[in-house]
């Protein structure tokens, strides 16, 4: 098969379910954030016709970056009237593209990447939606895989954020000095409801870890709901590979939508 373009090589083979969205009624495109001291590439995009102040979607990369999957969600999500960006959070440390392989993206790239400089990052992306036509009061986040992880933690970081889609983020992890805490360290901190999404068959994420978080979340009366896709393995909302789940992906996408109108998405 031909590798289409616009793909992270390290997520090699490509599938032939990719999903390409239409940009006629959307805005799209390349854009800098800045953010402590630097400039931070990223992607946005938003429905052409817009009456105010647009609700704003923070997209957070898997581990291959800002790819064209994540690139195409945005999109989607422009066309459901939102503000979405997605920022290159690895932009200091290197490109995810210069990785052919998963374990070798992950030693030397992924893993160098410090949470705190990432939510930080997070904050400036926030801000820079509230200048360029996204509601500050509307903020939400989503993320897939690694940004899964990560819109846990933004959940407990930002007291402004108003709700929170994780898709297969990592529940608990050894702690480093880039990762000091993972989300079942920080159920008793949510300040956001949190939505995560996740796949009976994924292998990474087993489902012992899945029901402590959800033991955590109890015990910490926390706003927040696991769901598991019994017959979906990791990745299964990416359309461009051969771990996608189109029937627990699309049910995933209906909640999220769902989930961002209830906790303050659309007005």
């Amino acid at each position: 098969m031909t590798e289409k373009t616009g793909f992270a090589p390290a997520a090699a083979p490509h599938a032939s379910t990719i999903v390409s969205t239409p940009e006629a009624a959307i805005t799209a495109g390349e854009t800098t954030i800045p953010s402590q001291g630097e400039n931070m590439p990223a992607y946005h995009a938003r429905p052409k016709s817009a009456a105010g102040p647009l609700p704003v979607v923070i997209v957070v990369q898997e581990i291959f970056g800002v790819h064209e999957h994540i690139r195409d969600i945005c999109r989607r999500l422009a066309l459901e009237g939102y503000l979405a960006v997605a920022p290159e959070l690895y932009f200091r440390h290197g490109d995810p593209n210069e990785y052919s392989d998963i374990p070798t993206l992950f030693s030397n790239l992924v893993s160098k990447v410090p949470d705190a400089q990432v939510l930080a990052d997070l904050d400036h992306v926030a801000s820079w939606a509230a200048r360029n036509g996204g509601d500050p009061h509307r903020l939400m986040i989503t993320g897939f895989c690694w940004g899964g992880r990560i819109s846990w933690l933004y959940a407990a970081h930002n007291p402004q954020l108003k709700a929170a889609v994780a898709w297969y983020g990592r529940l608990v992890g050894d702690k480093t000095l880039n990762s000091p805490k993972h989300p079942v360290d920080i159920a008793t901190d949510l300040t956001a409801p949190v939505l995560g999404l996740y796949g009976g068959q994924d292998t990474g994420i087993p489902l012992e870890s899945v029901e402590t978080m959800r033991q955590a979340l109890r015990a910490a009366n926390a706003k927040a709901e696991i769901v598991v896709y019994p017959d979906a393995g990791h990745a299964f909302n990416a359309d461009y590979r051969p771990s996608y789940h189109e029937e627990s992906a699309k049910d995933g996408w209906q909640r999220m939508l769902a989930w961002f109108r209830q906790y303050g998405g659309k007005k």
